[in-house]
């Protein structure tokens, strides 16, 4: 597992899962809503993130956190493995509410209020990226490890026994 993405809703916990995920294996992470947005909440060009992700791509150990499905296949050809974190909706809006007033590395603002349009955002998510999402995990899984978790414990206990045999425990 050296090239690695980290999918699902807003608010589930991608950034927090990839962290630990870094510290357990050294592998550098990369936060793409930190690639498309400016700290002045504007974006960059399409093509600019197209360069900046493609440079990241070429890299020979990665993790990249965040969605972005217009780019998810090109990730997704490059990656050995990819940790879905397929929640419910309510976890998914709870934790994004749960961040508003928080700084976060992921983020190069602190969100001041749970926005209407991102919280219904997250509510079609289900609707309609996660077909999308499953469509391209279809698409591109072989020869690839594909985690799904569709809770924040199941991702946990991962992570807790992952560590544990890198660490060499039973």
């Amino acid at each position: 597992m050296q090239k690695v993405i980290v999918i699902g809703c807003p608010g589930a916990g991608k950034s927090t899962f990839a962290r630990r995920l870094r510290d357990v294996t050294g592998l550098p992470l990369h936060y793409l809503d930190t690639i498309w947005h400016r700290p002045d909440r504007s974006t960059v060009s399409r093509e600019e993130f197209g360069v900046r992700l493609g440079g990241l791509l070429q890299g020979e150990r990665w993790i990249l956190d965040g969605n972005y499905i217009r780019t998810l296949g090109v990730r997704l050809a490059a990656c050995d493995a990819v940790f879905f974190l397929d929640y419910p909706q309510d976890v998914c809006l709870a934790g994004a509410a749960a961040r508003v007033g928080k700084p976060r590395e992921d983020l190069p603002w602190v969100e001041e209020s749970l926005d209407e349009e991102f919280a219904a955002w997250i509510a079609s998510f289900a609707e309609e990226q996660r077909p999308r999402i499953l469509a391209l995990l279809q698409e591109y899984g072989a020869g690839r490890e594909v985690f799904v978790f569709r809770s924040r414990d199941e991702a946990a206990q991962w992570l807790a026994r992952f560590q544990k045999s890198r660490e060499g425990g039973p």
